[in-house]
């Protein structure tokens, strides 16, 4: 058996790829001992993370109803802002937040589930970004509504 590794011997930068002659002999030359991300063979993982991966997609959903509801409720039940339109202002972005948090923890949730298959690390989360973002760009408008109604 042959082995690879990157780095000096006694360095944290090793692989476990042990290799066979024959292995090695159906190299050619130029070919990657790194096998592609889509060649890799999927397996079930196991049933409790794939759970947890759910649970947390349905949590990022009630996060994006919870965004969408209170959209349609400033839009609705709050009282008149001194700026014309000032409800939608305040309200349509945070429709838009839920609907994109919505779209998004999909998206993730899908990823978490490939990358479980696959036996690879699971990607970052770009949720906490896009929420943070986004309720900042809201408070933001809702301050602005506020000095402005202020005067």
């Amino acid at each position: 058996m042959w082995s690879c590794a990157i780095g000096p011997p006694g360095s944290p930068i090793r692989t476990g790829y042990r290799f066979s002659r024959s292995q090695l002999g159906m190299l050619t030359p130029g070919a990657s001992l790194m096998t592609d991300a889509a060649d890799t063979p999927e397996k079930e993982p196991d049933a409790r993370f794939t759970y947890a991966n759910e649970r947390t997609f349905l949590a990022w959903n009630r996060t994006a109803l919870a965004l969408i509801a209170t959209g349609i409720a400033a839009t609705q039940l709050l009282p008149e802002f001194h700026v014309d339109g000032g409800r939608r202002i305040l309200g349509l972005p945070m429709i838009a937040l839920g609907a994109l948090v919505a779209f998004t923890s999909f998206r993730h949730w899908k990823a978490n589930e490939r990358a479980m298959r696959r036996g690879q690390p699971l990607p970052r989360s770009p949720m906490p970004l896009v929420l943070s973002i986004g309720i900042g760009v809201v408070a933001v408008i809702a301050v602005v509504l506020a000095l402005i109604g202020s005067k």
